[in-house]
């Protein structure tokens, strides 16, 4: 099978775990708005997933919305073919992003079980070149993270946004749908490509 064909889904524990709350899809319609702005920053409205599922619907809206699109979770769901098993992968996200953007977006896939060091420059370089043309980057990500103050993430499948860069892209911001509580955090960009690593992301 493709490395990149991963399914995106967190279950009803992981969730509450990561502090999102499980109800129908019209709760993303109350999900109030966060901006971020910056001379590196995608300007982007955020907007937590509403179900345990949806964190791929989450993570396409949250980088569409920099181009002033207001689409919600349950179209982008619709066309991303999102079930209670999650999102297939980056291959859709970056499909259906392309659908809304013109062609904008590519899928990169890193293979290896860890990212090498030209994966992640890529990677650094694609999320430069992307939050420069206000683009956020959307990344499937496996298994455990942890940001720059320390906080560990884990989730058995998920996709998150990353809308801005510090300096030369060493560091991210990362927008994580299932964190309504902490809606984003900060990465070393090295810990994301690890964190993506069997994955892909769409940029």
């Amino acid at each position: 099978m493709n490395p990149i064909i991963r399914k995106c889904v967190l279950s009803v524990a992981g969730l509450a775990a990561a502090g999102g709350a499980v109800a129908g899809p019209a709760a993303a319609a109350h999900a109030a708005p966060v901006k971020g702005k910056g001379d590196r920053a995608a300007d982007y409205e955020y907007q937590a997933q509403p179900n345990f599922f949806y964190c791929g619907p989450a993570s396409t809206r949250i980088a569409l919305s920099a181009e002033g699109r207001d689409v919600s979770q349950d179209e982008l769901a619709a066309k991303l073919g999102t079930t209670e098993n999650g999102t297939d992968s980056a291959i859709d996200i970056t499909r259906v992003l392309n659908e809304y953007t013109g062609g904008k977006y590519r899928t990169t896939e890193i293979r290896d079980d860890v990212a090498t060091r030209e994966q992640v420059d890529r990677l650094r370089t694609d999320i430069r070149t992307a939050v420069d043309d206000d683009r956020p980057v959307v990344a499937n990500i496996l298994g455990g993270a942890r940001d720059v103050d320390g906080v560990e993430h884990s989730y058995p499948g998920h996709y998150v946004t990353v809308v801005r860069y510090e300096g030369d892209g060493d560091r991210v911001l990362i927008a994580d749908p299932a964190r309504p509580d902490v809606p984003t955090y900060w990465m070393d960009v090295t810990e994301l490509a690890n964190w993506i690593a069997g994955r892909g992301y769409s940029s």
